[in-house]
């Protein structure tokens, strides 16, 4: 959410902003028109109610000084005022409701470094590590490796809840575990994360204070009947632990790390990457989350970006960090890179994490504040990344590593954590 004030001192800027974003609904000149329709009521109610006061006193003075037919109409008067203020009052609260709801619908102005683009084809490498594997075969796609080895089941996984979800089995399993518990053990032993484990359904204010209400609410799976809704991601829990509060100075930087399942419905064309499971509505995320002081916002963008790019390192897998457009960047990310990696199968590379810097955003939507040294209020800023997805990562170490027997040598850091396992086959 963004400052009101700052919108209505920065007209231009904001339009500006909202421009590069593709924004055509324009939804922040709707809450600045009811900003001013809501600043008018009020002030005409304070107006009336000003009245009502010193004519409630004179309308005693009158009866006192004998001047019943002065005060008689004076108290007509004030019946009236009251009737008035009542009216603005429903008025007020109607408006209210739509500017607040305006308000939650406009997106994150984007960061000066964001390259200006319409659209994904904007968006800039500005790194890429490692050499693409070479083979003397033909490489599978994950699918079909998968199947051969008996540790991807999505004939089962479609039988058990419809398309787009799918089993693990045996050693597909234990590669999921050991990538999770692997990730979590580097960002809590080197990276200063406490790991947490949250709820993985939330109440609506934890997504609103995300940016995920109510703009993509057709996007979330929901549970009607007590309204929990499933989580997109371990950020909205994680965020949300500090809603409302407000931190200590010297409570600043915290570091948070999830390990969750993640459900979303993936609403997209017919054909398009349906096959394997590459995009699904349920899957396994280790998310960071951060909470920091604002001067250290972009900066700590850097180092989420590095706590990522060191397991795709480790891993020994080619990727590349990407920097978002404006026209692709979230909702909710003022500036935003994507780390791809290279799958050799698929022949194209996956995005198995987003890191990005949301300023004071999502603190201003969940209310998550500090106290400076000087004891001054304000907002902190937040940030999260996927450090890493699952799915896309368990896809890249299949084709990657895939071998002409059929088999898949198991990346060697992730060894003790298969009980010595260096062959998948």
């Amino acid at each position: 959410m963004l400052d009101i004030r700052w919108m209505r001192e920065h007209r231009a800027e904001l339009a500006a902003a909202m421009a590069k974003l593709n924004d055509t609904e324009a939804p922040w000149e709707k809450a600045l028109e009811l900003d001013e329709r809501r600043r008018a009521i009020l002030t005409r109610v304070e107006a009336l109610r000003a009245e009502r006061n010193s004519g409630s006193k004179e309308v005693g003075r009158l009866y006192q000084a004998g001047q019943r037919s002065e005060a008689d109409a004076l108290k007509a008067r004030m019946a009236s005022i009251g009737d008035e203020i009542a009216q603005l009052d429903a008025e007020l609260r109607e408006v209210e409701a739509a500017f607040n709801d305006a308000m939650l619908r406009i997106p994150n102005p984007p960061d000066p470094e964001a390259p200006v683009a319409p659209d994904e084809s904007g968006n800039r490498v500005v790194l890429e590590v490692g050499t693409r594997p070479s083979f003397a075969f033909t490489p599978l796609a994950h699918w079909d490796l998968g199947e051969k080895l008996g540790i991807i089941d999505v004939e089962r996984g479609a039988k058990l809840a419809g398309s787009r979800f799918y089993v693990l089995r045996g050693a597909g399993a234990l590669l999921q575990r050991a990538l999770a518990n692997y990730f979590l053990d580097v960002h809590t032993t080197e990276h200063g994360y406490e790991e947490v484990y949250p709820p993985f359904m939330v109440r609506g204010e934890c997504m609103v204070g995300t940016g995920n209400l109510p703009k993509f609410g057709d996007n979330l799976y929901r549970d009607v009947e007590e309204d929990y809704w499933f989580i997109p991601t371990a950020e909205v829990p994680v965020t949300n632990l500090h809603r409302d509060e407000i931190l200590a100075a010297s409570d600043l930087p915290r570091y948070y790390v999830a390990h969750t399942p993640c459900f979303r419905r993936e609403k997209l064309s017919a054909g398009k990457d349906v096959r394997g499971i590459k995009r699904v509505h349920q899957f396994e995320k280790v998310e960071m989350v951060k909470f920091v002081a604002p001067e250290h916002g972009r900066a700590e963008l850097e180092s989420l970006v590095a706590n990522a790019e060191v397991l795709v390192a480790r891993l020994g897998l080619p990727y590349r960090r990407v920097l978002i457009a404006t026209g692709d960047l979230s909702f909710v990310a003022c500036l935003k890179y994507d780390i791809e990696v290279w799958a050799a199968g698929c022949q194209e590379w996956l995005e198995i994490s987003s890191c990005s810097w949301f300023r004071d955003f999502q603190a201003r939507r969940a209310n998550i504040r500090y106290r400076t040294a000087e004891g001054k209020i304000e907002y902190v800023h937040t940030l999260n990344g996927s450090g890493l997805a699952l799915p896309r990562i368990i896809i890249a170490i299949l084709e990657n590593y895939q071998q002409p027997d059929g088999t898949v040598v198991v990346p060697e850091v992730l060894r003790p954590y298969m009980g010595g396992r260096s062959v998948i086959g």
